[in-house]
C-alpha cells in the first residue's frame, strides 16, 4: 500500500451525530460533561484514545471548535499530528500544534496560510492547489514515514475519505445519547447518493469487536471490505 493504514476513530450519539448541535459553539467535548447520564462514561473515549495511532488526523476547524488558537502551550507528546486547514487556525494555533507534536505536517491550499510565517523544527507543509486526501496520503508515507493514521475529522472531511475509498478501518465510541437535527453533523457528512450506479461508493464493514463499556457507552470496531 502507497498510503498509511488508516482508522476512522469517533465519539458518536446513537443516532450518529458527532456534534450536540448546528453551531460552533455546541461540541461534545464541552457539552456531554455537562450531562447527567454522558459524563459519568466519557472518560472511557478519552482513555481508548490515547492507544491509537502515533499519526493523528485533524481539522482545522475541528480544533479551532475547541479552542487551540487561544490555549496556553501544551506539553510535547510522541504523538505527530496532521491538521487539514485554509482559514481556521492561526498563528498561534499553528505554534499550539507545533509544541504539541513529535512531527508537524498542515495540509493546505491556501498559499497565504498564517503557518509560512513560522519556523519550526518539526512544522512540515503540503501545499496542494486543490485539497487531494489520496495525495496528501501518500506524501505522509513517502516523505514523513507514516504508516498508520489515525482519522479524526468533521463529517464532511470524513465523506470525503468515505468516497475516495481511503478508510481501512472504523472503530467508534457510542454515546447513550440521541441528539437529532437534520443539520447537525454526522460521522459521515458531504453529498447524498443520488443513484443506484453510485451504490459501489458505500463503505461496506465487517464487525471485528464489539465491546460493552461502563455506563451505557459502546465501543464498535470494523474492518472496511470495500
Amino acid at each position: 500500500m502507497n498510503r498509511p493504514v488508516t482508522t476512522l476513530f469517533m465519539l458518536m450519539s446513537v443516532d450518529g451525530k458527532i456534534s450536540t448541535g448546528a453551531t460552533d459553539d455546541l461540541d461534545v467535548d464541552k457539552d456531554f460533561p455537562q450531562i447527567a447520564g454522558l459524563s459519568e462514561g466519557l472518560h472511557q473515549y478519552y482513555e481508548i484514545e490515547q492507544t491509537t495511532d502515533l499519526w493523528s488526523l485533524n481539522s482545522g476547524r475541528v480544533q479551532a471548535k475547541m479552542g487551540v488558537n487561544t490555549k496556553k502551550m501544551p506539553k510535547k507528546t510522541q504523538v505527530s499530528f496532521v491538521i487539514i486547514d485554509n482559514k481556521h487556525l492561526n498563528e498561534h494555533g499553528i505554534k499550539y500544534f507545533c509544541a504539541l507534536s513529535k512531527k508537524f505536517v498542515l495540509i493546505t491550499s491556501n498559499e497565504k496560510h498564517p503557518a509560512f510565517n513560522i519556523e519550526e523544527e518539526n512544522l512540515h507543509i503540503i501545499c496542494q492547489k486543490e485539497l487531494s486526501l489520496k495525495d496528501a496520503l501518500r506524501k505522509l508515507k513517502s516523505e514523513h514515514g507514516c504508516e498508520r493514521i489515525t482519522i479524526q475529522t468533521g463529517g464532511t472531511l470524513n465523506g470525503l475519505f468515505l468516497r475516495e475509498k481511503l478508510f481501512d478501518y472504523v472503530d467508534v465510541v457510542v454515546a447513550p445519547v440521541l441528539i437529532g437535527g437534520k443539520d447537525t453533523s454526522t460521522l459521515i457528512d458531504g453529498k447524498s447518493l443520488v443513484s443506484q450506479k453510485e451504490l459501489s461508493n458505500l463503505g461496506v464493514l465487517k464487525l471485528q469487536e464489539c465491546l460493552i463499556l461502563e455506563d451505557s457507552y459502546l465501543r464498535l470496531r470494523y474492518k472496511v471490505i470495500h
